[in-house]
């Protein structure tokens, strides 16, 4: 009999596994679980085995996040960081300490301030020059989606009252055409590639950063939405493939690599060629990311019609498709043949129709090869659109921390959707009940990276420690506690290919983490105050609570 190099005994495990969803004993051989069962597993117990004993406390898969942007988010928590904050008081406080805390600085960068801070989600230059007069100010909002620039930094790129907006954004203008100070979508690139660049070390070390956190939140793979240079920001590719070559990448990740949506098949050739020179170890880049609309906030989601305005009128402004709808079917069964996963970001229900529809002209050219695309954020589906995804196959990649009453949602965004269409966000529920496959992640840093919170948010439809007199959001969109679960383990690991993860059966990689209770055996309401106590990649700890 080989004997197990780890057993776990005296707890509840939540296996994932319809077949048997309980057990109490769990073994781990070689990186690899070898049994799932309860006193029976002890007899793998040898003199070399490392046995823990839970307590009590429940052992799960290793979520996974299907939408992150790590090494972004590394490096944005070692910059000029915004974020915790919803005050304009505290967020020039932040920054003007930033800036004094680092006089070699040539720019100051950083960013996760909320739209719901400023009238209409529009800081100004004027603001910034306050704090900082002297040197160029550039910082990304909460979403990424945008961008709030000083006086000296709009300057250093040039932007005057003449500079035209970029067919993919827009430089938002005081009366006179002046650049205000905010840039929406495409607009950032034009201040941010005058930024200093970062360096691989700044890259490695952000990757290095946002792993020792993403561990310590249970996370054990994750999907890296945007392998590439956009906005300013530098390609994290070269930093995943030194970390994977060098052994300090304990995650899986699949890296998507971004489609320049400025250019068209030509750049295909190029994704091949990256994706074989990038795949490595625990490091695979066989998806590509392609950002089919904005976001609602700033009216630039793609929607089937148009916004309305501060009156409830229909406005002129249907949103921003940043790829040709009828390209896009090309571009996505050129890619499809090659074996490539389509990463689309598809917020507004036009986009998803968009998404949907190129996913189907694939199918129909090359058949099902089983890449497994997945549409990303999905807060605006139209419900002529909800079945399409189990009869394509298409997986929904659901950000659940977003599905709540919060400023942004009442503020920004349900004003200007109208009560129909606000009815159609975030359709958790319609989906499932349509047979769809759901997957789950953050976009961290846009978001917190927390899982426990969005499954929290998932459940509840309600953010965590919210006001008990704070409305559901939707309430017929909840889903039950094992089903989210499920989202951000097997749901997220079959989006990633990654087959022999997510569910804990016996030839399953070793991917576990330990809570510190058991949220299935509490009211619902309490889910978020469930904390993680050890994270374990191929049965190796990378994580323990002091």
């Amino acid at each position: 009999m080989t004997r197990a190099d780890l057993v776990f005994t005296g707890g509840p495990i939540h296996t994932g596994d319809a077949a048997r969803t309980r057990a109490t004993a769990l073994a781990v051989t070689g990186g690899r679980i070898t049994a799932v069962g309860h006193d029976e597993v002890r007899e793998l117990v040898g003199p070399g085995t490392e046995v823990v004993d839970l307590h009590g406390r429940l052992l799960i898969a290793g979520f996974q996040d299907a939408h992150v942007h790590a090494v972004y988010g590394g490096m944005e928590m070692a910059s000029c960081d915004l974020t915790g904050t919803v005050g304009v008081d505290d967020y020039l406080r932040l920054v003007g300490e930033y800036a004094a805390a680092h006089p070699e600085k040539e720019w100051i960068t950083g960013g996760g301030w909320s739209l719901e801070s400023f009238d209409g989600g529009l800081p100004t230059r004027q603001l910034l020059d306050r704090v900082v007069p002297d040197r160029p100010v550039l910082l990304a909002n909460r979403d990424h989606h945008g961008a709030w620039a000083n006086t000296r930094a709009l300057e250093a790129a040039g932007l005057t009252r003449d500079t035209p907006d970029p067919a993919d954004g827009r430089i938002e203008r005081e009366p006179d055409g002046t650049p205000s100070g905010m840039l929406q979508e495409g607009a950032v690139g034009l201040v941010g590639k005058h930024a200093p660049a970062a360096t691989l070390a700044d890259r490695l070390a952000g990757l290095l950063d946002a792993q020792r956190m993403l561990h310590s939140l249970g996370i054990t793979a994750w999907q890296d939405a945007l392998l590439g240079e956009f906005g300013g920001n530098p390609d994290p590719s070269d930093a995943y493939l030194t970390a994977a070559q060098d052994g300090t990448l304990t995650a899986r990740v699949v890296g998507a690599l971004w489609w320049d949506r400025g250019r068209g098949a030509e750049q295909i050739p190029e994704l091949v060629a990256r994706r074989e020179k990038l795949s490595h170890g625990r490091f695979r880049a066989g998806a590509v990311k392609i950002m089919q609309d904005g976001i609602a906030e700033n009216f630039t989601a793609a929607l089937t019609s148009p916004y309305l305005d501060g009156c409830g009128c229909a406005t002129g402004n249907s949103g921003l498709s940043f790829v040709d709808p009828l390209a896009l079917r090309e571009h996505v069964t050129a890619l499809d043949a090659l074996d490539f996963q389509v990463h689309f970001h598809a917020l507004g229900d036009r986009a998803v129709r968009e998404a949907l529809d190129a996913v189907e002209a694939a199918l129909a050219a090359n058949g099902r090869r089983g890449n497994r695309h997945h549409l990303a954020h999905l807060q605006l589906v139209h419900p002529e659109d909800v079945p399409r995804f189990a009869a394509l196959g298409a997986i929904a990649n659901i950000q659940p921390l977003w599905a709540a009453h919060e400023p942004q949602m009442d503020e920004l965004t349900i004003p200007f959707l109208g009560p129909e269409r606000a009815a159609w966000q975030y359709p958790f529920g319609d989906l499932l009940r349509a047979g769809a496959t759901l997957a789950a992640g953050s976009d961290w840093p846009v978001s917190s990276p927390v899982p426990i919170e969005g499954l929290h948010v998932a459940v509840n439809r309600r953010e965590p420690g919210a006001d008990p007199a704070t409305p559901v959001f939707l309430p017929e969109q909840r889903l039950d506690l094992a089903t989210a679960l499920a989202a951000y383990t097997a749901g997220t690991a079959h989006l990633n290919r990654l087959d022999d993860t997510g569910i804990l059966r016996p030839g399953h990689l070793a991917d576990l983490v330990v809570l510190d209770r058991d949220p299935f055996a509490a009211p619902a309401e309490e889910i978020a105050d469930t904390r993680v106590l050890r994270t374990y990649v191929g049965g190796q700890e990378v994580f323990a609570a002091e």
